[in-house]
């Protein structure tokens, strides 16, 4: 039986209005008026704030925005929800002339919110989607949920021919602002931002022209077996009983490892033979082995030309540069994104996709590897074949043309704050 191929005919990412900006002034006072922190707190959440690589113009939720984030309710966080899925999919249904009753299959990835009737229930009332939609709730699976749910929608189109997929992906901030002292449940606070995205897929191969890119290969690693990777990264209450997302310190070692294993299942996938075999002849001297490709002489970029990553944060950015062996302008898309729109979880990377293409980097016949990391923990990746010279610019439109910027905190703001570590001495 012959596969069938998976399809995006386009995609949509969420930017909110100007009033829910969160600069760096804004944070700090967000920081200040939480009254359980002390002065060694302060001082570490604003330290954090300056070294984290966000800009001035990133967005938080409402509740943040209103100074109510210690009392969140359901109401919040599903109009927040609403806000994003429902601005994306009105302008995919109007950018594609796609109606909502042609969706065969719909996917939401949100972690951590659940609510009854489900998200996409809440889809399917809002756009009267045909009964035998099959819908689907990916919850709990954190800033690796979108390429996990384009895994399922290609597994899909193996047995519903000439369908069309929706997928979305965003993340409630509302519940989950933590509000406690715990060092490593505070930073989320610092890189998670406002945001979410649309994708229409199909596998209508009458829809080739119309499609921006084609996926060649998927893998999902899962290294959740491992206690150490399982910890890593999850979502708990502190003594107090305040709720937030617990990093663990061995996440960045979690994080490698699942790396390492996804891409040995991938690169022999998508590296041409010649750099495979000159792969095996040099590890084969060398006569060792690392977690790292670009020191065991692995040259991706044989097989792939751009490097969408999850712009999970500054130290995941270097790393991954690192051990993929990426120079500046590879990593790139993925800065200016982390600066621009700060960690969107599952959606990040779809707002790098959207800076390549604003930049015009994408051409026909391109490959993209599209990297990412979860809670769980895993790594699931893909690589795409674009289709056509892209050059939409999408969220970006109104402020690419100053793209790339450097990272930089306001002396002023600095200044103003100095009295934080002046309080510590």
């Amino acid at each position: 039986m012959r596969s069938q191929s998976c399809y995006i005919v386009a995609f949509e990412c969420y930017k909110a209005p100007d009033h829910m900006k969160l600069d760096h002034e804004t944070c700090a006072q967000v920081v200040l008026r939480n009254k359980n922190l002390g002065i060694e707190q302060y001082k570490f959440m604003l330290q954090s704030l300056v070294n984290a690589g966000i800009g001035e113009e990133t967005y938080g939720p409402r509740t943040v925005i209103a100074g109510t984030e210690g009392s969140p309710h359901l109401s919040d966080a599903l109009s927040e929800i609403e806000d994003v899925v429902f601005g994306t999919l009105d302008n995919l249904f109007t950018k594609t002339g796609v109606p909502p009753s042609e969706i065969d299959v719909l996917i939401v990835t949100v972690s951590t919110i659940s609510s009854v009737p489900s998200i996409p229930a809440r889809v399917i009332n809002r756009y009267k989607m045909r009964d035998d939609v099959k819908a689907f709730n990916l919850s709990g699976m954190g800033c690796s949920s979108s390429v996990a749910a384009i895994d399922l929608v290609n597994h899909l189109f193996q047995t519903y021919k000439n369908s069309f997929a929706i997928v979305v992906s965003s993340e409630s901030l509302c519940p989950n602002w933590y509000q406690g002292k715990v060092r490593s449940m505070m930073l989320p606070n610092v890189i998670f931002r406002l945001g979410g995205c649309s994708l229409l897929l199909t596998n209508k191969s009458s829809l080739k022209h119309r499609a921006i890119l084609k996926l060649n290969h998927s893998v999902r690693t899962h290294a959740g077996s491992r206690d150490e990777a399982y910890e890593s990264c999850m979502r708990i209450e502190d003594e107090q009983g305040n709720l937030g997302c617990f990093l663990s310190k061995n996440l960045p070692k979690a994080a490698a490892k699942t790396i390492a294993m996804n891409l040995r299942v991938l690169v022999p996938k998508m590296l041409p033979l010649k750099e495979l075999i000159r792969y095996l002849v040099v590890s084969y001297w060398r006569n060792k082995r690392t977690a790292s490709l670009s020191e065991a002489g692995l040259n991706l970029k044989s097989g792939v030309k751009h490097f969408c990553i999850h712009p999970g944060g500054r130290a995941v950015i270097d790393g991954m540069g690192r051990s993929l062996g990426l120079n500046e302008y590879d990593l790139e898309p993925t800065r200016m994104t982390l600066h621009r729109f700060g960690n969107t979880s599952a959606s990040g990377l779809w707002y790098v996709l959207s800076y390549m293409e604003a930049k015009r980097r994408l051409k026909k016949g391109d490959r993209i590897l599209m990297i990412s990391l979860g809670s769980g923990f895993k790594c699931n990746s893909c690589v795409w074949e674009v289709l056509n010279n892209l050059d939409e610019v999408g969220v970006w439109g109104y402020c690419i043309a100053k793209y790339p910027v450097e990272f930089s905190v306001k002396a002023s703001f600095l200044e103003k704050y100095s009295w934080v570590n002046e309080s510590s001495k």
